[in-house]
């Protein structure tokens, strides 16, 4: 790669961290990642709001995931990523915003972090917790088959920032029992992920755990 390169503050093993450097690797740019906590100080200059990531590049301290990709996708990728048509647009941002808004925060705080937190700090295994989040996650992967079953791509043919923050959401819960059980039972929507996670940019923000899968 050659050009500019972004600079990622943030959680290494992170579903926004590789949402932005996805972004980066269909843009053909080159990134790096330093690790840096939501609360410290430093993080506290790049974002007032305390969240990660944050990004610099082209002289800029940007901070958002969705501002974020849609800066790179635009300044460095001619916004191949974003479509021109008014309607299909829509209905990309539709499914970001359904992404961040619905999928994530069931499936991290009700699935994934009690999962994380019982084999990285060793803490009992929050299955109540679980238990609770899986009809709501199971009904939202639901509404994401029935759209991956009309559609080759959520904003329609095309493959847009729509498919990057869907994949990089709804990976993570695959690689849980409990969500690979469920998405087992969703046929076109495995299938989908299957043929997305093929994708070289997505091939290229690999976890290590994914990896070893």
């Amino acid at each position: 790669m050659t050009g500019p390169t972004l600079h990622i503050h943030g959680t290494i093993i992170s579903t926004y961290s590789r949402i932005v450097q996805t972004v980066a690797e269909e843009a053909g740019i080159s990134w790096t990642i330093t690790a840096t906590p939501a609360g410290s100080p430093e993080n506290r200059q790049r974002h007032p709001f305390r969240k990660v990531p944050t990004v610099t590049i082209d002289g800029l301290n940007l901070y958002e995931s969705v501002a974020i990709c849609q800066y790179i996708d635009n300044a460095h990728n001619d916004g191949a990523l974003q479509p021109d048509d008014p309607a299909t647009r829509a209905e990309m941002d539709r499914w970001v915003s359904v992404a961040n808004n619905y999928l994530f925060p069931v499936a991290e705080h009700g699935l994934l972090m009690p999962r994380l937190a019982h084999r990285v700090l060793k803490t009992p295994l929050r299955s109540d917790v679980i238990e609770a989040a899986l009809p709501q996650i199971a009904e939202h992967l639901g509404i994401v088959c029935q759209r991956v079953e009309e559609s080759p791509y959520f904003a329609g043919s095309e493959f847009s920032l729509a498919d990057i923050f869907v994949y990089c959401i709804l990976r993570p819960v695959q690689m849980t029992s409990e969500g690979d059980n469920l998405i087992g039972q969703l046929l076109p929507l495995r299938h989908w992920l299957n043929k997305v996670g093929k994708r070289p940019s997505l091939v290229a923000t690999r976890w290590e755990s994914e990896n070893e899968l």
